[in-house]
């Protein structure tokens, strides 16, 4: 059975890599590619709406996609748990839509993420630097704010961070209790550094993205689970069996509590 996928964004540099690996992907139907200046209702002949926007617009495209009884996987940068708990009540009951969220489409990222949640319970220090190109809109990054969510319930029994000084804005923006910094620099692509410290040691978690080509596995996996997504589902993470313990994450059509559940074994851009 051949998913037929509209792009919305599709001038934009992840949207020509989604364009391109659809169009060369067996049981896919490019049907549409929407820019700016398109109505968002060219999107209607498709089952599935790939939306990689601008934050701004976002949910504006995925509150009409979902209305329209599409599913929708989204690659854009922004979306805050509350209107990600917004989102989820909207679609709650549904079972024709649903929509998958996707942070960062790299399944390096995702295991640094991963990782770094993983040694977040015997640290007690730390910090986040996330360097960007410059012509990224947001910070912190959407990876960034994944990466700090997931320490932060990994720590959930420990306390938050020890993160002194935060009222100097030098000191990053606190998610989660985590400090983050954003760097935005010409000559970069995307790059992570998770920084923890102890008594008598620090550990790094890097993650270096070089080349898009680096998300195409990623955005082949979420759009497989996203023919059949219901409710809303947040990481990739999500979509992998990873072998490490995480703490994955769905949207609460109630309210925003987390559901812990073991993540799928593996089917098989960036924020």
């Amino acid at each position: 059975m051949t998913t037929r996928v509209a792009v919305i964004g599709a001038t934009g540099k992840m949207g020509r890599l989604v364009s391109g690996l659809i169009a060369a992907a067996d049981g896919y139907e490019l049907v549409a590619q929407l820019n700016s200046t398109s109505a968002l209702s060219d999107m209607l002949a498709a089952d599935v709406a790939v939306d990689l926007t601008a934050p701004g617009v976002s949910q504006g495209v995925v509150e009409f996609a979902t209305d329209n009884n599409l599913r929708v996987l989204v690659g854009t940068s922004g979306w805050s748990q509350d209107r990600i708990d917004a989102l989820a009540r909207r679609v709650a009951g549904r079972d024709e839509t649903g929509v998958i969220i996707i942070p960062n489409f790299s399944i390096g990222s995702v295991l640094a993420s991963a990782f770094a949640a993983q040694a977040a319970r015997f640290f007690d220090s730390i910090e986040i630097v996330e360097a960007h190109h410059a012509g990224k809109v947001d910070s912190p990054s959407g990876t960034a704010v994944r990466t700090a969510e997931l320490i932060g319930r990994a720590r959930a029994e420990l306390g938050p961070v020890d993160a002194p000084h935060t009222d100097q804005r030098a000191r990053g923006q606190q998610v989660s209790s985590v400090p983050v910094h954003s760097l935005r620099l010409s000559g970069l692509l995307a790059r992570q550094d998770v920084h923890l410290g102890g008594t008598g040691e620090t550990l790094t978690i890097s993650h270096n993205t070089q080349s898009t080509a680096s998300y195409e596995r990623g955005i082949l996996l979420a759009l497989a689970a996203t023919r059949s997504a219901r409710g809303v589902v947040v990481g990739l993470e999500q979509l992998l069996d990873l072998g490490v313990a995480t703490v994955p994450r769905e949207a609460s059509a109630t309210g925003g509590a987390d559901t812990v559940r073991p993540a799928p074994e593996s089917s098989e851009v960036t924020a």
